[in-house]
């Protein structure tokens, strides 16, 4: 969670909600793919843009690692991040050309660009990062236009949790001192989260939820 100081840094000093309008519309790249480039550090995957990349691109996630994404450690919590090119630092995802190969199933953070979340009160509103993106004069777009994410609400609650949920893992975490007990506890968070099996007639979200309790007792997450 950033502070309002380094919104106000970062930021034109606004919070925005879905149904605001917010000047963040690139009206098309144009060939650009800056803010695809050297942010592997940056870029940590959800469940849920993990779930979108295997089931459009038809691999496991054990495939994507290593190659499209790698994992590392946060808090003493592993998760995936997307990998960047050993040679020119660009998304593993960009093809010859400089396109994105998954651009329609794209990470929500690559999707909210030039937007980012500040969480506040069990919800999060929207901040317009200025100086970030190359083009000028962006124009105006709703926000929820720009972001473009299917059942909106559905991922909107996901989120709030799964952002609860790393929050919680990484406390417990810190009292952790044996190392083969914290690979054990980031395997099952692997297995459990990123491995997620989606059955017929069921969706992401409602194996999530189905599953999280369960996981969090396993977890040691009250």
């Amino acid at each position: 969670m950033r502070s309002t100081n380094i919104l106000d840094e970062i930021s034109d000093g606004k919070l925005y909600d879905i149904e605001d309008i917010v000047k963040a519309d690139t009206c098309g790249c144009n060939g650009c793919n800056d803010c695809c480039c050297d942010v592997g550090e940056l870029v940590v995957l959800t469940p849920f843009d993990i779930y979108e990349m295997v089931t459009y691109l038809g691999v496991k996630f054990d495939e994507l690692i290593g190659n499209k994404i790698e994992l590392r450690k946060n808090n003493k919590i592993s998760l995936p991040y997307l990998k960047m090119q050993d040679d020119n630092k660009n998304c593993s995802f960009l093809n010859e050309e400089g396109r994105c190969m998954i651009h329609s199933k794209r990470p929500n953070i690559c999707r909210l660009f030039p937007l980012g979340r500040a969480y506040q009160d069990d919800t999060f509103k929207y901040f317009l990062q200025v100086g970030n993106c190359p083009k000028e004069d962006l124009k105006d777009v709703k926000v929820k236009e720009w972001v473009g994410i299917e059942n909106y609400d559905e991922n909107k609650v996901f989120i709030l949790e799964w952002h609860k949920f790393i929050k919680a893992l990484g406390f417990r975490l810190k009292f952790v001192r044996d190392e083969k007990e914290l690979e054990e506890i980031n395997e099952v968070l692997l297995d459990s989260f990123y491995r997620l099996k989606v059955g017929e007639g069921e969706n992401f979200y409602s194996v999530f939820f189905k599953d999280l309790p369960m996981i969090k007792s396993r977890l040691g997450i009250i």
